[in-house]
């Protein structure tokens, strides 16, 4: 076996780098395969349209949990190893979600669905340690690209499968999937065993002292979590919106989900200027964007061509604003410190995966109670918070963080 210790001058093979970017994108996709499919589910497993939003967010509570109390262990415990009994956890709900007949049952096994893919919280910072410092940027924008290929895709995609077998048939797909992914990790992996080793108990305390001694891992998580908010909130209404303005059937929301990943393209170009120093530049931009991309159609609302036109350029800028966004921040975080970079990635990752879980909750009420209007309105709100937040950031600390 090989024992990696990582140091600054290590380089990431072009092998690997493809590996965990695929394997993130693999495993993130199952947070987000029931997101265009809210209908359907509904209707199988019995839910009211109020309470449609609980069959994204759950996912994303199970997520923040692992992201608080599993991604941690990746600081004390054999890094390989963590990976292959949290896929296998997975695996196991998803084939729970496939076949479950009532709300229940299929929200539990959505709650560890989410905990079990937080082992792409695991393999991202792996991969940043595996790098060395002059290519961490982009290193980290790449492994990203796959982890939200794999976000974006998965929406199109169990449109698709859907379209053909129905709404289970993308839980069994993906169980398979993550099956084959857990053996092939297992052996691919190098070894990496974290040192100093520290008991569980004293690591998850050391989260609060770490939260409140790191003011860039604050402002870093509560931008995302305003941006994610935002795009959870639209990717958890807009399939509703289509289907119920537009007439669209379960293919063509897949074809509009589809668009979406194009927006994955800001990743590695975000993470490359990162690395050049452009890190408050991309960020001041990513907020904007995201504003933008809400704002046009919270204004031009209308079942017309042209507002149809405008939800699939909103779709794009606004995965780019939030992946962007998303990859600058990640290359902050990394650089703050090494022993604690799960702890930090968890942390990062649990509050604006919290935002994400708000914003889904949200869309899910604001769209009941005031249609699309309410939805797009409350959209826009969420970007401009983070955006007056960021206008209140030193200059001496954002260069700072620049050129980490």
């Amino acid at each position: 076996m090989l024992n990696v210790q990582g140091t600054q001058d290590s380089r990431i093979s072009r092998w690997m780098m493809f590996l965990l970017a695929a394997a993130c994108g693999l495993i993130a996709a199952n947070l987000y395969y029931a997101q265009t499919l809210v209908g359907p589910i509904r209707d199988a497993i019995g839910l009211s349209t109020g309470s449609a939003g609980l069959i994204v967010t759950v996912t994303q509570i199970g997520y923040v949990a692992g992201l608080l109390f599993i991604v941690p262990l990746s600081d004390i415990i054999e890094n390989r190893r963590l990976t292959v009994i949290m896929l296998l956890i997975a695996a196991a709900s998803l084939l729970t979600a496939a076949f479950a007949p009532v709300a229940p049952l299929f929200l539990t096994a959505s709650l560890f669905i989410g905990i079990g893919s937080v082992v792409a919280q695991i393999l991202v910072p792996f991969a940043a340690y595996l790098s060395s410092e002059e290519q961490r940027g982009r290193v980290v924008g790449n492994v990203m690209s796959g982890l939200l290929l794999g976000i974006m895709l998965a929406r199109p995609l169990a449109s698709f499968v859907t379209s053909l077998w129905g709404w289970r048939a993308i839980f069994v797909l993906s169980t398979i999937v993550i099956f084959l992914l857990t053996g092939l990790l297992s052996i691919a992996l190098p070894v990496r065993k974290p040192t100093p080793a520290v008991r569980y108990g004293k690591l998850i305390l050391s989260l609060g002292s770490i939260l409140n001694s790191m003011p860039a891992l604050r402002r870093r998580a509560l931008y995302q979590a305003c941006l994610f908010g935002a795009f959870s909130l639209f990717w958890t209404v807009v399939p509703l919106h289509l289907a119920d303005n537009f007439g669209m059937s379960q293919v063509g929301i897949a074809w509009f989900a589809l668009v979406g990943v194009g927006g994955a393209i800001a990743a590695p170009i975000a993470g490359r200027l990162a690395d050049r120093g452009w890190s408050k530049v991309l960020t001041g931009t990513a907020m904007i964007v995201a504003v933008l991309s809400f704002l046009f159609i919270h204004l031009f609302e209308s079942s017309s061509i042209f507002a149809l036109v405008l939800l699939f350029v909103s779709a794009i800028t606004l995965d780019m604003a939030v992946s962007g966004n998303l990859v600058v921040s990640q290359r902050v975080i990394y650089s703050l410190g090494n022993e604690a970079r799960g702890r930090l990635n968890g942390l990062f990752m649990a509050i604006f995966f919290l935002g994400g879980a708000i914003g889904s909750s949200i869309g899910g009420w604001s769209y009941t109670q005031g249609g699309w209007s309410l939805t797009s309105l409350i959209g826009t709100i969420l970007p401009v918070l983070a955006l007056l937040y960021f206008l209140t950031e030193k200059k001496t600390s954002t260069v700072k963080a620049s050129r980490n």
